[in-house]
């Protein structure tokens, strides 16, 4: 082997730019042409250096060609200064700045980047068929699930999260194997495990609407109520119209439509008055302290058992309230069917009952300004005044008698309103799908 294979080159390149050469060693007595070959050998392998040429006279070498800087025509010159059996050196290599208009490193990165593309090429189409056959399968087993979950009493919302959340499943199932197959474990553990966190982000950034959506699931699971039930949520009383994914819709009892959102609908507390039709409603009455207390409840419980809307079981209660300033107060409790019955009119018929037989009674209703009663009256006497007397005012006319009538042309009977307030309610617009009423679509299947 010649001295120009055991040469060695300390050359070094940092950052681009290259660092001042080492010693390099030919042979103990190096020739011309050795020295040429191997200095030339080393600027070519730089491809620093456009169309480098050495020549050596003598030990002198003459260097020429172009490079970009200075830093690598000084490069050169180390070279050849250190190489064995180097007298002096001519540096004639010239610094020709690159033009911008240089497209070579462009051209350099567009083939790197070709080669790498079709170095990927049999992985991307593996990836892609795996994707597609994950999107298929998570259509059948969407298709699955919505049909194996009609059997089951749950509303078309729930079936719709449910059957949507087994086809996500199986296409993060597909994600996770192209990841593996394209040697990106530890990505795809990532994506795995950070679905959670994906989760929490969004449910963060969209906290109102999901957990609108989640009551809506739950209330649609649990059902506290059906369309058409009359219920209480947040102090607002109406009929259940519809419950969408993010409101729940009431008819109001004067006619307002009213929405309220889910997550409040399933935090508050729910009074349904439809669950139970039975009701119980109370009104206080005031008799007079010369009245007697059993007589004025026996009164009472006698005018609750012959009204026809009262219930018989639980059986009316007429118990003592408290004594007011001037009054025995009585509490009148009785059961209706708040189905069949409009609670605020029989109320008020039970009321005028009892007015009207506490005054055949001979039960006195004394108002709470009255502090003194007077039962045998308060005797007057007249005392004239000089002069003509002033004509008298004409007497107040007595008000005929309550009549007997269960109910009243004012309380327009006693049937309740609620299928007027329904028929308002279906006349009525809303959007959104009611997800108290299986899809047709479902039901039929």
């Amino acid at each position: 082997m010649d001295g120009s294979e055991d040469a060695q080159v300390p050359a070094k390149v940092s950052d681009g730019k290259p660092e001042p050469a080492g010693k390099v060693e030919v042979q103990p007595v190096a020739k011309d042409d050795q020295i040429r070959q191997r200095i030339a050998s080393i600027l070519k392998t730089t491809s620093w250096f456009g169309e480098p040429k050495v020549t050596v006279q003598d030990g002198i070498v003459f260097l020429k060609g172009t490079t970009e800087n200075d830093e690598s025509k000084q490069w050169a010159g180390d070279l050849a200064k250190n190489t064995e059996g180097v007298v002096a050196i001519v540096n004639q290599i010239e610094v020709t700045p690159t033009t911008v208009w240089n497209f070579d490193p462009t051209f350099q990165v567009l083939d790197e980047l070709t080669r790498s593309f079709l170095r990927l090429l049999p992985l991307i189409v593996v990836a892609l068929v795996v994707i597609a056959l994950s999107w298929i399968f998570a259509r059948l087993t969407v298709s699955v699930l919505r049909r194996g979950l009609v059997r089951r009493s749950l509303s078309h919302l729930l079936r719709e999260v449910m059957a949507r959340a087994g086809g996500m499943l199986v296409m993060l199932v597909g994600v996770y194997l192209v990841l593996r197959i394209a040697g990106l474990t530890q990505l795809a553990l990532t994506l795995v495990g950070g679905t959670g966190l994906i989760g929490l982000v969004l449910g963060i950034a969209f906290r109102d609407i999901t957990e609108n959506f989640l009551a809506s699931v739950f209330l649609s699971l649990q059902q506290p109520f059906r369309e058409g039930d009359l219920v209480e949520v947040a102090n607002v009383t109406g009929y259940v119209q519809r419950l969408t994914s993010r409101t729940t819709v009431l008819m109001t009892l004067d006619g307002n439509q009213v929405q309220i959102p889910n997550s409040t609908v399933f935090k508050s507390t729910i009074r349904n008055f439809t669950s139970n039709p039975n009701r119980r409603e109370d009104f206080m009455v005031g008799i007079g302290y010369d009245d007697s207390i059993t007589f004025a409840q026996e009164v009472t419980l006698k005018v609750l058992a012959e009204h026809p809307a009262i219930l018989n079981e639980p059986e009316p209660l007429v118990l003592v309230e408290n004594l007011g300033p001037s009054t025995v107060n009585l509490r009148v409790y009785f059961w209706l069917d708040g189905g069949r019955h409009s609670w605020a009119k029989v109320k008020s018929s039970v009321i005028r009952h009892i007015k009207r037989a506490f005054q055949d009674s001979g039960i006195s209703l004394p108002d709470e300004a009255r502090e003194v009663t007077f039962p045998h009256g308060v005797p007057v006497r007249m005392i004239e005044r000089e002069g003509a007397a002033e004509p008298a005012e004409p007497a107040l006319v007595k008000p005929t008698a309550e009549p007997e009538t269960v109910a009243t042309k004012a309380e327009a009977g006693l049937q309740s309103e609620a299928s007027e307030i329904k028929e308002q309610a279906r006349s009525s617009w809303t959007t959104g799908e009611n997800l108290l009423t299986p899809s047709s679509s479902a039901d039929s299947s």
